[in-house]
């Protein structure tokens, strides 16, 4: 299957899954669905089954449920009809708005739980690397030592020595490793260290200067892929929210800001490297259509979501003009960020 294909088809299945969420919870209140839509556009297909016109739309770029009562380009639109999105109760609407993102949030979630069952690739528990001078090289440690336990916990993963390293309550550590066939146990005194980040910050954190060296391929049990499942979704999730909060602040510079092309690319190249490959990307761009949905943008879930928050607290509707102008600059905001993206992956391109 070429990568466009494929694109395609990731691109239509976490469309169809955010948009179910909604529609099922709309369903679930009694409010009647007219039209469920992946893509927009002219319609490519279309079929009328139980009340709502399913359909496939010409630009495969999203998707929408339109509902009795709820016009996303003008939210002013309303019906008094019993079976209507706007005469439910702001918070059953909220349920209906949170349903989208929480979908993509749990396909995520079984996606990591099946990259976990299937043999993937992990950071395995052998140094590659010691820091001159740091509690590792001073404690006796050194590059090819293999860990084989942390204060009698069995280390396999790397993942599994920097959450023991990190836990605060942990100020010594009693390192065993296999050197040569021999094993060989060393203390060790973590020191909060000068380190930067993923996004390039300078900061302060618990470490013992040691890297990497190994990969590992290994699969988990049912029990630990579920714990796997649920740590990688939670990991993902606090990564793009925190990806956000640092292109607002500028730590981020706008130009990493990616579009449809990127998303294309890296799904094309992630699906020739295999399933799993495929699998860990499809995870990542769920979560990652989760969170931007919850976004306080007005054209986006988050944004409804707000509105809904602000009618609950103060027992009134926002005022229809407000509505109007916010829902306006929120395309304005939505619209902005889908050509910025679009500009940096052509300039990608030929750069």
């Amino acid at each position: 299957m070429s990568g466009f294909l494929v694109f395609l088809l990731v691109l239509s299945v976490l469309v169809f899954v955010h948009e179910l969420g909604h529609f099922s919870v709309a369903r679930f209140f009694g409010v009647t669905v007219h039209q469920f839509s992946i893509g927009f556009g002219p319609k490519l297909v279309s079929k009328y089954w139980k009340g709502t016109n399913w359909s496939i739309s010409l630009i495969p770029l999203g998707g929408y449920v339109q509902m009795k009562g709820q016009e996303d380009l003008d939210p002013t639109k309303t019906s008094t009809d019993r079976d209507s999105y706007s005469m439910l109760t702001p918070t059953k609407r909220i349920f209906i708005l949170l349903a989208g993102p929480f979908a993509n949030f749990i396909l995520a979630f079984f996606l990591y739980i099946f990259i976990g069952l299937m043999e993937h690739k992990e950071i395995g528990n052998q140094i590659g690397g010691i820091l001159k001078d740091s509690p590792a090289y001073q404690s006796g440690l050194r590059d090819g030592d293999k860990i084989i336990s942390i204060n009698d916990e069995e280390i396999v993963l790397w993942s599994e020595l920097q959450k023991i390293i990190k836990n605060d309550e942990v100020d010594k550590l009693v390192v065993s490793v296999d050197r040569g066939g021999f094993k060989k146990t060393f203390v060790v005194f973590p020191k909060v260290l000068e380190t930067k980040n993923l996004f390039g910050e300078i900061v302060q954190k618990k470490m013992i200067g040691i890297a990497p060296a190994s990969v590992v391929t290994t699969s988990f049990g049912f029990i630990d892929s579920l714990i796997y499942g649920f740590t990688k979704t939670i990991e993902s999730s606090t990564l793009i929210f925190q990806g956000v909060q640092k292109l607002i602040q500028g730590v981020v510079p706008s130009s990493e800001v990616g579009g449809v092309i990127s998303i294309g690319k890296v799904i094309s190249d992630a699906s020739e490297s295999g399933i799993v490959s495929l699998f860990l990307i499809a995870a990542l761009i769920s979560v990652n259509l989760g969170v931007l949905n919850l976004l306080p943008i007005p054209a986006l879930d988050g944004g409804h979501i707000m509105f809904n928050l602000y009618e609950l607290i103060t027992r009134q509707k926002p005022s229809p003009k407000i509505l109007l102008n916010l829902t306006i600059g929120g395309w304005v905001i939505l619209l902005g960020l889908m050509f910025l993206g679009l500009y940096n992956d052509i300039n990608r391109f030929f750069n």
